[in-house]
């Protein structure tokens, strides 16, 4: 079946999944989120995982991105070396019924001693490009589980680095000496705001984070304010990266909306401009650039 006649692009993650039905003018016309990411796969489920959601969507070629194609998915679609960009996603993608399901791969770095990886991100980066929304030659933040910093150069990846800030968060917040105190909300507040000023400073972060429990037993933290205070002190060493490889650049911030603002804020303390752009959109025309590629 022609692409062009319509499709599904599913953004299968670690633990969630997004799939959104693409008619022939490249509008996105149904679409479902839910958590059955690949842990929830069961060994040798994978066919029929794809076959509930053809039920969900129509019967469709599928187009699948993110953790699906690890060597934990479905069929391991093998990491393509940077600098790369929207062709060398298309000439690599691992096709597991030709014609009609396809992995994108992934992207990677190893060079002078850094070694680095991505799986998902590259399809909101090359539908930005794509759309438009970012241009040809820029510096990108994709906050997640594991931010992503990324230099784009002529429409390509050009470099990247991961800092995992996101899942140190989760963390901490699940088990640990500060799982009581950080349960709470995050909200970009006084207490937010102070734990990026803090996390800016560069200092040693294991030795600032025992700090917020000292804080908050001896009264000089409220403990509904830890939560807050411990996620600006992750953002604002991790933004502290950032800014160090963007050399001046614009700092675009690609991804959810919750996660971005949160960065955006974070980069106003630092007084770095930033811009926000949905990640859902740009997956989407990733998705659709991917597909326009394709017999």
């Amino acid at each position: 079946m022609p692409w062009t006649r319509g499709f599904i692009a599913v953004d299968w993650g670690t633990t969630n999944r997004r799939a959104y039905r693409i008619d022939p003018q490249g509008e996105c016309t149904a679409s479902f989120e839910d958590g059955l990411g690949m842990l929830s796969v069961a060994p040798g489920g994978f066919p029929a995982a794809a076959k509930a959601i053809r039920e969900r969507l129509g019967d469709e070629p599928l187009l699948l991105a993110g953790m699906v194609g690890s060597a934990r998915g479905w069929v391991e679609a093998p990491y393509v070396p940077c600098p790369a960009g929207l062709n060398e996603l298309g000439a690599h993608l691992v096709w597991v019924e030709p014609g009609r399901i396809a992995i994108v791969p992934g992207m990677s770095i190893l060079e002078g001693g850094h070694a680095d990886v991505m799986r998902g991100e590259e399809i909101q980066m090359v539908g930005a490009l794509a759309a438009g929304l970012i241009p040809p030659t820029a510096f990108v933040c994709h906050p997640g589980t594991h931010n992503k910093w990324v230099a784009l150069e002529e429409s390509r990846i050009a470099s990247f680095r991961t800092v995992m800030t996101g899942e140190m968060f989760n963390h901490l917040r699940e088990r640990g000496t500060l799982a009581d105190m950080i349960g709470g909300e995050v909200a970009v507040d006084d207490a937010f705001r102070d734990g990026v000023a803090r996390g800016l400073d560069g200092n040693a972060l294991t030795a600032e984070l025992f700090s917020v429990r000292a804080r908050v037993l001896l009264g000089d933290l409220p403990r509904a304010e830890a939560a807050s205070f411990t996620s600006g002190l992750l953002i604002g060493a991790d933004l502290g990266v950032g800014i160090g490889l963007s050399r001046g650049a614009e700092l675009i911030l690609l991804g959810r909306p919750e996660l971005t603002r949160l960065y955006a804020a974070a980069a106003a303390v630092a007084g770095h401009a930033a811009r926000e752009i949905d990640g859902e959109t740009a997956f989407l025309a990733g998705a659709l650039a991917l597909a326009r590629t394709l017999p």
